[in-house]
């Protein structure tokens, strides 16, 4: 079998924001410390944690899209060239697309049909658009409603299909489930599935495990702004497979398997520990715990955990 191509990867990104405190103090606070991870054709990963973790941040360092004040380092390559913010440029909406968290990415006084042709108007663009539309389940006078006149899941819908209209190879989906039903949920990240299964690669950035775990191939688990495990979706079946005690937490935590949070909670970025992030609520925390954990392959998968050999 032919080995899928690396679409995207990300190595050591760390993103720092310059504060200044009662207006004179310069600060500098690091939000997002050493991630790293891969996507490729065909591949679904998605990149999990609590709100403040992070996960957006990394989305917006990919795509280039950071406020004025953040600066980032480390190295983010697209099939194995290096993404410069000048390529950044040239393939962002197009090759690369991204399905934002807010619906307030559409534009109100536009029309549906309009923003998922991005204002085409021959005929070719028109019977595509509603193929698009066809197919998420959309009746083509939805074509001719504006944003307000939407309902959630519908515009769920219409933010995908601008993006799909790209033939996009890489596609960022940042938190595209919030105020959906249960039913509505399934429906969206299935269709992140299916253009996985279309050969592009697929980046999904949420909160929700459980419903990761439904179109995952990978996950990434994110915690205080770093990546501390990634393991394979079929980890996550048996508490014994996973390598990171934070991930063990989250699996207990999931409604099937005894809905029981860990005490404490997830650090302010400027609280953050220079060890391992969870090592304040970690029962098997130890001295080293609190120094720099490296990043490292095990079982198939990856771990910042200086115990995680010992199971």
């Amino acid at each position: 079998m032919e080995e899928k191509k690396t679409v995207l990867s990300v190595k050591n990104l760390s993103v720092s924001f310059t504060q200044y405190e009662r207006w004179i103090k310069k600060t500098t606070l690091l939000a997002v410390k050493d991630v790293s991870l891969t996507v490729r054709e065909g591949e679904l990963v998605a990149v999990v944690g609590s709100s403040g973790s992070g996960k957006s941040l990394l989305a917006h360092g990919v795509l280039g899209i950071l406020p004025y004040n953040a600066a980032w380092s480390g190295e983010i390559s697209y099939y194995g060239e290096k993404l410069t913010e000048k390529r950044m440029g040239q393939l962002r909406g197009k090759e690369i697309v991204l399905v934002p968290q807010s619906v307030s990415y559409l534009d109100p006084l536009m029309k549906a049909g309009a923003q998922i042709r991005n204002g085409k108007r021959d005929q070719g663009s028109m019977g595509e658009s509603l193929k698009t539309l066809k197919r998420y389940g959309l009746d083509e006078t939805v074509e001719k409603l504006y944003p307000f006149e939407l309902s959630g899941g519908m515009t769920r819908r219409i933010l995908i299909s601008t993006a799909v209209m790209e033939k996009p190879k890489l596609v960022i989906a940042d938190e595209p489930t919030p105020g959906l039903h249960l039913e509505a949920a399934k429906r969206v990240l299935s269709h992140f599935r299916e253009m996985a299964d279309e050969g592009a690669g697929v980046l999904l950035i949420t909160h929700d495990l459980e419903l990761a775990l439904k179109v995952a191939d990978r996950i990434v688990v994110f915690y205080a702004g770093t990546s501390v495990e990634e393991a394979s979706a079929s980890d996550f079946r048996e508490e014994r497979l996973l390598r990171h005690p934070y991930s063990k937490a989250l699996y207990r935590a999931m409604p099937d398997h005894g809905f029981c949070a860990a005490p404490g909670a997830q650090p302010y970025i400027k609280d953050r520990p220079s060890g391992c992030p969870y090592a304040p609520r970690c029962e098997r925390r130890e001295a080293k715990c609190l120094e720099k954990v490296d990043y490292v392959s095990l079982a198939g998968g990856m771990v910042r955990c200086v115990k995680a050999e010992e199971g």
